[in-house]
This record gives structure tokens, C-alpha cells and sequence, in this order.
């Protein structure tokens, strides 16, 4: 029997926080989109002023925002539409976004060259269609490095607050994460806020009060309905080029896609220097395309007979994404269903975040219990010991998880950054097929010394008075550790001083939070109004050309960098205009 569907459901699950959420019924009215189309309906040559590729967490913002000008916009995302899908705009339903391996699925499964299971949405609204919701900006420093307005950034982010952001239920799960993590040490008490701060902070959500999902997608609100066209299912298989007479430079001006019936259609844009082509299919799609087109490292695609337009080794490089390990505390209460609300941003360059509601099923429960007999039995390691006195005292706690329904949260530490790089490379020529990704996982000290930081951080919370009314006294965190190290929750091997190394754990059970960015990055692809090198009329927009991810959590930042850019981009349109005008 294949038991590989099985393990990546399973680790579907437990990355979607491993807890089943309680089902609420709260769907909402959907937006009314009349510009929203299936390719199949579209014509098979079309002609617009803007072509943006892929509907995500930073094309539908940018495409809202360009509809205003005196341009035509078109849309083309690969996926399908989230107001249909009740696994998307419920949060009762978030782990069965993940759990879904149909070859339609909003989340793509993918397995990274390092062993860890990942996931690529594919869906109007990207990422912040299937991702947990937390909605938190950048810092300020992160903003001045980006060289970006500071004004027009602030702007930006209200336009998108405005539709999708909102202040989460602080119930007592949160809570008592909250306090555990001021009174470990992780201060100030910054309170509700979106913005970055050293200390903790109740963030925001894109989840309403009625637990209610606003995606990307509902940005498109505030686009003009007779200036813009979005396709579903268009899967873009190349951006075309031209070479023109004095220009030095090839000119993109159209792709080719394909619908759900397969049928080949090209869109192109039309005759104004000022039209443009903007990549916006996220840190694996944006790079891909780009290789597929003829702009990459020009051996890469010598070897998959592609037809070189600029030789670019940098496209692919820089791939990061930031690890994420967890332990699971079962709770002796009952717990809210919660994703994460509240962070702990460190001084050490790690982030603190939680999520309760798992009621943990019965061969999870005796897995659990395995793990605490083990460490009854033989647990007598720094920094983690069961005193001899404990263990009769603590075989009852056994019993009561064995015989019991275990309910459960999760928390997490993520590193900034990260410092460890890898690369993209072509799979094949199949643009809805992922290409091999390797991020190179704590392949640079500092960031495992900051895990290492960050899950003393988790220890320390779980043991602290504000928390204790939701762990078994009893229980050693060393057999919450070693719960992990059985679970099969990536690809990688297991070494045996795993349980006592927290240096080994971090590596042995390295997951990912889907915060990984690179590919197309600022300097080295495209430049600093995100166009890229070496070609004229065509943009990338979107987490691929990020150095590092932007705060806690990147969907805020991505949505606001969208409709940051779409900005400029309008501005310097009208400023072309009225130069035109003049002369």
C-alpha cells in the first residue's frame, strides 16, 4: 500500500495548525463581479493596455488600482474563484484547503528538494485565499530599505484595511499566549496594532467577526467594471517578445495561455509605449514564467531547448523561505477555534505565534501517550528531566490523554529573514507544473541559532504561569517534543539525539509557514519600480522580489505592494500624458 497520500494529508492537516476546526456557517454574500470570467469564454485574440499574470495576493490590488487610469486591464489567473468554495471563505474549513490533493486544489501540494511539504495556491486572490489570515505591516526600517514612499506606503495599507482587515476575538487561548509571553519576557505589551514593533501585539485578521475569509480578491471591489477583464482558469505558458528597430532592448507585448478545455489563446497588448506586462504569479510562478519565456540562466534553458531572450543567471536565485518548527500542547480545557492572533516579536530575530482548536483524534492521543511512557521510562536528559518523585503522578496524566478526547493548540516560532538561500530551477515546460525549489533550510548558523532561541521561547511560554491552565502539569515538554519527532510532518530524516538537541529538532522538523519569497529580487531582476533588467514593458510584482519576508507575516505587505506600485504606475502615465499634451 502507498502510505505518500496518506503522510502528506496528514502533514496537510498538522500545517494547517493540526487541528479540525468546528464547522461555522457564516457565509457571507459574494461580491457580484461581473467582469469575472472563464477563459473558455474568451476570445482567442484579445488586446489590452495592461496584461498583469496571476490574481493573487498582489495582482488584484494592483489590477483594482490601474482600472482607474485611462487604460484596459486584463487578468489572467490560473485558478478558479473563491466565492464558490466554501473550504476557503469559511475558517471552520481552513484545514480541508489544505488536506484537498485534487488536481484543482486552491493550495498545489509540493514537496521541496529539502524534504519539506509546501503548498502553491492557485486561486483568485492568492495566498491570502488559503493561508491563516494574520494580518500584520512591515517595519519601518524594512520599508526604508525597500526605498519605497513612506506616505504612499501608509496610503496603500489603508486602501487595502479598508476591505479586508479586521481586530480578531481575543478569547482565552490567546489570551493566556498573550500573557505567557509578556511574562517570559517579550516586551513591551504593544496591544492591537498592525504595526511592527519589538515586544507583543495583538494583530489583525482577514477573517470577520462572523469568521468570514476577505481575500485579495475582494479588492477588486474597488476596480472601475468597464475597464477591467479577469479570466479564470488561464494557465499563461509564455510572455512574448519582439525586438523593434532602435531599441536595444526585446519588447514584451503579449502571452499565450490556455483555458480548461486546452484551448490556445494570445493576448497582446496594444500600441502604446506606456502598455505593459506585469508578472504577479507569486515566488515560484513569476520566475518560472520568466525561464519559460527566455529570460534565465541561459545554460537552464539551453537544457530544456528553450529559446534565449536575455541570458539572466540571477532569475531562480535567492529562493527563501522561513522555517517554521512547533510543538503541540494538548490542553485539559476546552480551547476556542482560533488561528493566529497574537505575536511575540523577539529581539533575537524570532517570532512567536499560536493557533488553538484541535480536538486531537484517538491514534494521535495514543502516539502522544507513547512519547510521555518513553520519557517516563528513559528521560533523564538536560534540559529536560521528569524528577523520580513526578512519574507515579504522572502515569495518570497518561491515562487521562489515552481515555479522553484531546483537545490541543499549536505554538510556533519563525525566523526573520532568513539568511539561508537557495535556487528555482525548470521541472519541465509545464507552466501549472512546480518547478524544483531547494531553500536551503538553516544552511546558515544564525538562523538555526535563532530557532534554537525561539523553541526555548515556546518552552519557556508553556511553562509559565499565565499558560498553565491549558498543558497537563504533568507532562514533560520532552514528550511533546518527541510527538513531533514521530509525526510525519515533512520528508526528512529523524536523527536519534533529535529529542534531546534542540539544534537537531529544529533541523529534523523544519516546516514551512508558505512564507517564502525570492526569484525575481530587487537588483538583481528587475529594478527599483520592479521592472525588469534587460527588457522592455514588462514588470514583476509580487513576493518573488523580496529580499527577505517583510514582518511577521508578508499578505499585508504583498496587498500593499500592489497597490503601491499600481499607483506609480498610474502616476507615471498621467505624467507621460500630460507631457505628450504639452509638446
Amino acid at each position: 500500500m502507498d502510505f505518500r497520500w496518506w503522510r502528506r494529508s496528514f502533514s496537510g492537516a498538522l500545517l494547517s495548525w493540526m487541528f479540525l476546526f468546528l464547522r461555522i456557517s457564516c457565509l457571507d454574500k459574494a461580491p457580484d463581479f461581473t467582469f469575472v470570467h472563464e477563459a473558455t469564454s474568451a476570445p482567442l485574440e484579445i488586446f489590452y493596455d495592461y496584461i498583469i499574470v496571476g490574481g493573487g495576493t498582489a495582482g488584484c490590488p494592483l489590477a483594482a488600482t490601474l482600472s482607474h487610469g485611462d487604460a484596459k486591464v486584463l487578468v489572467l489567473e490560473r485558478g478558479g474563484s473563491p466565492y464558490t468554495n466554501p473550504n476557503i471563505t469559511d475558517i471552520g474549513n481552513f484545514a480541508s484547503v489544505l488536506l484537498d490533493k485534487s488536481p484543482t486544489s486552491p493550495a498545489q501540494p509540493f514537496t521541496s528538494e529539502d524534504g519539506v511539504y509546501n503548498a502553491r495556491a492557485r486561486i483568485l486572490g492568492g495566498g491570502s485565499a488559503v493561508n491563516a489570515g494574520f494580518y500584520s505591516r512591515a517595519s519601518t526600517p524594512y520599508i526604508k530599505e525597500a526605498g519605497w514612499n513612506q506616505k504612499w506606503v501608509e496610503q496603500a495599507y489603508e486602501w487595502v484595511e479598508q476591505v479586508v482587515a479586521f481586530q480578531p476575538p481575543m478569547l482565552e487561548w490567546e489570551t493566556a499566549l498573550r500573557d505567557g509571553l509578556l511574562e517570559v519576557g517579550v516586551l513591551p505589551n504593544n496591544g492591537y496594532t498592525f504595526n511592527h514593533s519589538y515586544g507583543t501585539k495583538v494583530g489583525g485578521t482577514i477573517f470577520d467577526k462572523e469568521g468570514h475569509r476577505h481575500t485579495a480578491a475582494d479588492l477588486l471591489e474597488y476596480g472601475n467594471p468597464s475597464s477591467i477583464t479577469v479570466y479564470l482558469h488561464a494557465i499563461v505558458h509564455k510572455v512574448l517578445f519582439r525586438r523593434i528597430p532602435g531599441r536595444a532592448r526585446p519588447q514584451a507585448y503579449g502571452v499565450i495561455y490556455k483555458d480548461a478545455n486546452g484551448v490556445k489563446h494570445q493576448a497582446y497588448l496594444n500600441s502604446d509605449p506606456k502598455n505593459e506586462i506585469i508578472l504577479t504569479a507569486g515566488a515560484i510562478g513569476s520566475p518560472q514564467l520568466l525561464m519559460l519565456s527566455g529570460i534565465g540562466p541561459g545554460y537552464h534553458l539551453q537544457k530544456h531547448g528553450i529559446q534565449m531572450v536575455v541570458d539572466q543567471p540571477l532569475v531562480g536565485q535567492g529562493m527563501a523561505d522561513n522555517p517554521m518548527n512547533v510543538l503541540l500542547i494538548p490542553s485539559p480545557l476546552p480551547v476556542e477555534v482560533s488561528l493566529v492572533q497574537v505575536v511575540g516579536i523577539t529581539r533575537f530575530d524570532t517570532f512567536i505565534e499560536g493557533a488553538s482548536g484541535l480536538s486531537l483524534v484517538y491514534p494521535l492521543a495514543q502516539r502522544l501517550a507513547k512519547s510521555f511512557r518513553l520519557i517516563l521510562n528513559e528521560g533523564n536528559y538536560e534540559p529536560f528531566k521528569v524528577v523520580p518523585e513526578a512519574k507515579p503522578i504522572a502515569v495518570d496524566t497518561v491515562n487521562e490523554v489515552v481515555n479522553g478526547t484531546l483537545r490541543a493548540g499549536v505554538i510556533l516560532e519563525k525566523i526573520t529573514g532568513p539568511l539561508s538561500r537557495g535556487h528555482l530551477e525548470l521541472r519541465n515546460l509545464d507552466p501549472d507544473d512546480t518547478p524544483f525549489v531547494t531553500f536551503n533550510y538553516f544552511k546558515e548558523p544564525e538562523d538555526l541559532r535563532r530557532c534554537i532561541q525561539g523553541m526555548r521561547t515556546i518552552i519557556s511560554v508553556i511553562n509559565s504561569k499565565a499558560f498553565s491552565k491549558f498543558r497537563y502539569k504533568k507532562m514533560p515538554i520532552e514528550a511533546l517534543i518527541n510527538l513531533m519527532l514521530t509525526l510525519p510532518i515533512n520528508n526528512r530524516r529523524r536523527h536519534a539525539n533529535a529529542m534531546f538537541s534542540l539544534e537537531q529538532f529544529c533541523i529534523d522538523t523544519v516546516m514551512t509557514i508558505w512564507h517564502y519569497h525570492g526569484g525575481c529580487q530587487v537588483g538583481r531582476v528587475v529594478d527599483k519600480e520592479y521592472r525588469v533588467l534587460g527588457v522592455d514593458s514588462l514588470r514583476v510584482v509580487d513576493g518573488s522580489t523580496f529580499h527577505q519576508t517583510p514582518g511577521t507575516n508578508p499578505q499585508a505587505t504583498v496587498m500593499m505592494l500592489g497597490r503601491y506600485v499600481g499607483e506609480r504606475i498610474v502616476h507615471e502615465r498621467y505624467l507621460s500624458r500630460r507631457s505628450e499634451e504639452k509638446n
